[in-house]
């Protein structure tokens, strides 16, 4: 049955008789399927349908007393053919719209719930992960401890085959060590920050990366060529916006602020590296990227951990961070929040690159940021001046107009 299939017919006159009073089959007998043709003098007809004509035709020879001979019909619709020339047969198939609204539908509601997660743990990893920092000052320990969470979950994603696990080759290991490497730096270098000052002025500093986008990408990345005019009018506002928001910052800490802004080094640096060591094997895709970067800046940092901070993980020291407001209990939920939260917001951030373009996924971090500095404020109940609210303002506009001159494409000479 081709319910997708209709007569599109063409007629100079208003309605088609059908060739005999009794071949009009009963209305169950119709097919389902009906929408509007046009008419060569703009009148509409109703649409028949294959169906009904396969109807008309095969039911002669059930029949003989109820229908009339095949041959009638032949003569009829030769008849028909004759008096309308410019009869038209196509394939109708059911409206783009109405087949495609409902996948739109039901990708626009999937991507705006990965948005509401991704925003969601961002949240509570910031608030965790401060709360720890807080109480428990080893900003090593506690990145190579989210290291590890994240390297549990790909262990037991790849273990009951919830994610195609992939094959490394050696060329590919050498080319994820250096971005694992930045990666492993650019994380430890935040928590340090985090531990230092507000989490709502690190991440205003965080929102300097585009400034080192186009630094990096203009030294290291000779065929991108020179950025536009817009991409550099726009980091105006972040550098002025950053500027404004470090003289007024409360929490001010030259440590605090000096690892937010390498980490955005590091960051941008790893961003670099991964377009100019890419790797082409279609079965590393960039959740299993992220996963084997993650298990190596786990491998790599327990030993550096242990060298820079010593073993932090002794009831010594979890009852030290108890006597500073959390017991060991919440200390270690926390901490295991924090790696939770850590490692699949990020996963959540590479599923959503999967779906949209990279211009809105920069904008959609923007908008994350902003999300993060608010809800934090709120929950730290950090103070706020008019001017610090002002310089941060600024520099996350300047981030949303890079985004957005990202676009725009250069004129050719």
């Amino acid at each position: 049955m081709m319910q997708g299939t209709a007569l599109a017919l063409s007629p100079s006159t208003s309605f088609l008789k059908p060739p005999c009073r009794n071949s009009i089959p009963k209305p169950s007998q119709l097919s389902a399927s009906t929408s509007l043709i046009q008419l060569d003098n703009l009148t509409c007809v109703r649409r028949l349908s294959w169906q009904t004509l396969f109807y008309t035709f095969s039911s002669s020879s059930s029949s003989s007393s109820s229908f009339p001979s095949f041959n009638k019909i032949s003569a009829s619709f030769l008849f028909l053919s004759g008096r309308y020339d410019n009869l038209k047969v196509r394939a109708a198939p059911e409206s783009a719209e109405e087949a495609s609204n409902p996948r739109g539908m039901v990708k626009t509601l999937q991507l705006g719930a990965l948005f509401g997660i991704w925003y969601l743990l961002n949240i509570y990893f910031n608030i965790y992960n401060k709360q720890v920092l807080k109480v428990y000052p080893f900003p090593a320990t506690m990145t190579a401890f989210q290291f590890g969470c994240g390297t549990v979950m790909i262990s037991l994603m790849w273990a009951f085959n919830l994610y195609p696990r992939p094959n490394i080759t050696r060329s590919q290991l050498g080319a994820i060590v250096p971005l694992a490497v930045a990666h492993t730096m650019g994380n430890l270098l935040t928590n340090i920050s985090l531990g230092k000052v507000a989490v709502s002025f690190t991440h205003t500093i965080k929102a300097m990366e585009p400034f080192f986008t186009v630094l990096f990408s203009a030294l290291l990345l000779a065929e991108v060529g020179r950025p536009t005019v817009w991409v550099v009018s726009s980091l105006v506002p972040i550098v002025g916006g950053v500027a404004l928001a470090s003289f007024t910052e409360a929490s001010f800490n030259w440590i605090g602020f000096g690892s937010a802004m390498a980490s955005n080094l590091t960051n941008q640096w790893r961003n670099v590296l991964s377009k100019k060591l890419m790797v082409k094997e279609e079965s590393l895709d960039n959740i299993n990227l992220f996963s084997v970067i993650t298990i190596i800046s786990f491998i790599l940092l327990v030993p550096s951990a242990i060298l820079l901070e010593g073993v932090k993980f002794t009831p010594a020291y979890l009852h030290s961070a108890a006597r500073q407001g959390l017991n060991i209990r919440e200390l270690c939920v926390r901490s295991l929040l924090a790696g939770f939260c850590f490692h699949t917001c990020q996963q959540v951030s590479y599923k959503i690159l999967e779906m949209v373009s990279p211009v809105t996924h920069s904008v959609g971090n923007c908008v994350k940021r902003v999300v993060v500095i608010v809800s934090s404020v709120i929950f730290f109940q950090t103070p706020v001046s008019p001017i610090n609210s002002l310089g941060t303002g600024l520099a996350l506009v300047g981030v949303f107009l890079y985004s957005r001159a990202k676009t725009i494409k250069p004129k050719p000479n």
